[in-house]
C-alpha cells in the first residue's frame, strides 16, 4: 500500500478544509478518489473521524456538497471521510448492460468472490482497512472511528460495524438497505458479486448478522415514510424485528413525509453527527 496522496481540490469551509485526494488502491487494483473534511481543530492535532458511505450512483461529492454537515462537524471537532462507492477506471468492469444499480457506483461494500468482479470489487476491505489506514497515516486523523451511510451506504455502514466489533465507536444510517438478500437491489448485487449461494449472502446482510453480533453498538436509523423505495427495497421493519429478536439496541425513527433524497439527510444530519461525536469523544 502506498501512502502517496495526490491533492485534487481544497476548499476552506467553516474554519476547516474540505479536501479531495486521489491514491492508488492495492485492494481494489485501481486509482480511487476520496474526500476529507478536516475541522479547524485538526490544525492543532489529530481528530476523530466519521466515515460516510454513500448510496447507489454516488461518489464522494454527493454527501460533501449536499448534506450540510461541515458546520456542525467543525463545531464538534470531528473529521468526515467520504470514499467513493465503487472501484472505477477503464480496467474495472461495470454492469454489462449499463444499468445504474450494479458495477460502477454500486460496489455494495462487499468483497466479491465471483469473476470478473473479484479482482476489483473489494469495497469492504477498502473502507474498513485500507482507506482508514491510509488516512490515519497521512492526515491529522486518529484511529477513533465511526461509520454512517445512506441507502446502499447505510447497508454498508451497518455491515461494517456488525462484522468488525471494536473497529468503530458508533454507527448510524439513513434509509439503509437492511435486508439485501431479500430485496431486488441486493439480490442482483449479491448474486453477481458472491454467486448463487444465499448462505454466502447472509454474511453481508445486517438482518442476518445482528443475531450473532458480539458487540452491541446502538444502531441509529432514520427512515422517511414518504420514501418511494420503502416497501420494495428498504423494509426497515425487518431490521426492527431482527434487533428485537437479538436484543440489539436500535433507534429506528420513521420521519413523516420525508423521501430518499439529500433533503432528508440534510434535515437530520445534525442528530447523527452528535450521536457520533458523543461516542468518538468518550
Amino acid at each position: 500500500m502506498t501512502d502517496e496522496l495526490t491533492a485534487v481540490a481544497a476548499n476552506r469551509s467553516f474554519g476547516g478544509w474540505h479536501k479531495r485526494f486521489r491514491h492508488r488502491s492495492t485492494v481494489l487494483g485501481c486509482d480511487m478518489v476520496f474526500a476529507a473534511y478536516l475541522p479547524p481543530q485538526a490544525e492543532a492535532g489529530p481528530v476523530p473521524a466519521l466515515y460516510w458511505l454513500s448510496g447507489l450512483t454516488c461518489t464522494d461529492e454527493n454527501f460533501m456538497q449536499k448534506a450540510g454537515a461541515q458546520k456542525l462537524a467543525a463545531e464538534l471537532g470531528i473529521a468526515i471521510i467520504a470514499p467513493d462507492t465503487s472501484p472505477r477506471g477503464p480496467d474495472v468492469p461495470g454492469d454489462p448492460d449499463g444499468a445504474w444499480d450494479f458495477g460502477h457506483g454500486a460496489g455494495f461494500y462487499v468483497n466479491a468472490t465471483q469473476e470478473p468482479w473479484a479482482k476489483h470489487y473489494r469495497m469492504h476491505d477498502y473502507v474498513v482497512r485500507e482507506l482508514p489506514g491510509l488516512v490515519e497515516r497521512t492526515l491529522p486523523v486518529t484511529d477513533r472511528r465511526s461509520v454512517a451511510g445512506h441507502s446502499m451506504g447505510g447497508h454498508g455502514a451497518l455491515v461494517c460495524a456488525l462484522r468488525n466489533p471494536g473497529r468503530y465507536r458508533a454507527v448510524s444510517a439513513f434509509a439503509p438497505i437492511v435486508n439485501p438478500s431479500q430485496v431486488p437491489w441486493g439480490e442482483k448485487a449479491l448474486g453477481r458479486y458472491l454467486g448463487p449461494d444465499r448462505a454466502a449472502w447472509a454474511k453481508w446482510d445486517a438482518c442476518a448478522l445482528i443475531g450473532d453480533a458480539t458487540e452491541r453498538l446502538p444502531l441509529l436509523v432514520d427512515q422517511g415514510d414518504g420514501d418511494s423505495f420503502l416497501d420494495t427495497q428498504l423494509r426497515p421493519d425487518a431490521l426492527r424485528r431482527a434487533a428485537e429478536a437479538a436484543g440489539h439496541p436500535l433507534i429506528l425513527r420513521m420521519q413523516p413525509g420525508y423521501d430518499h433524497s439529500y433533503y432528508f439527510i440534510a434535515s437530520f444530519i445534525d442528530d447523527h453527527l452528535r450521536h457520533h461525536a458523543a461516542a468518538l469523544k468518550c
